[in-house]
């Protein structure tokens, strides 16, 4: 599986839009994408000029999506078959699974300061679902889930901070309690509790041609 390792600020340069990958930096001033807002590369300011085709505004929405998300595109692939075979719109089902990883959950709770901090904590095995360990970032969590940080991980310094830091933004389908290190799942998440600026219908058009 291909691993990006070039500098995450270029992704949000690229797709012209705040991926928020790189945690607490993304909402500092010294942000890499508020100082220069052309895609990275020799000829990123002459792109920036260019009549953009349909395809190519739903290509980018799609990698724009797969970037926040962390996700590979035949990962990708497959949250959209699966979610076209659900009940319901399939770009909202779609972004319901994605919302529904695990390494998403704990970066939700705030555990995580992004999202690539929270896979890298889940596939070290720090974490129990319904008490039993998990280490795929991947897993998908269900409504009624409760996820909690392994007993003999509690004393970490890591996990010793996230106790005395103030959850913000806790999403309304989740709830998390710092001291305990303990969240759970109270429901499935609907459209209107993903914040991302996300338009899945260009994604759900290009995946149908």
């Amino acid at each position: 599986m291909a691993t990006y390792r070039d500098a995450k600020c270029r992704l949000c340069r690229r797709e012209n839009s705040k991926l928020f990958l790189k945690g607490d930096k993304c909402y500092m001033a010294k942000c890499p994408f508020e100082k220069k807002h052309t895609a990275p590369g020799q000829h990123g300011a002459a792109a920036a000029r260019k009549k953009t085709s349909e395809y190519g505004r739903q290509f980018r929405e799609k990698q724009k999506v797969k970037r926040i998300y962390g996700v590979q595109e035949g990962q990708f692939r497959a949250y959209y078959e699966k979610a076209d075979r659900m009940k319901g719109i399939t770009g909202e089902n779609m972004l319901s699974l994605l919302e529904r990883r695990l390494d998403n959950v704990i970066y939700r709770m705030g555990i995580g300061v992004s999202r690539a901090q929270a896979r890298q904590l889940v596939n070290h095995g720090h974490f129990l679902v319904n008490g039993r360990k998990v280490n795929i970032p991947s897993y998908i969590v269900k409504a009624g889930d409760v996820i909690a940080v392994k007993e003999n991980k509690t004393d970490n310094k890591f996990f010793e901070n996230v106790k005395t830091t103030k959850v913000g933004n806790l999403p309304k389908w989740l709830e998390f309690d710092p001291e305990k290190l303990e969240g759970k799942v109270l429901a499935l998440p609907q459209r209107e509790d993903i914040d991302s600026q996300i338009s899945e219908h260009m994604i759900v058009e290009l995946y149908s041609k």
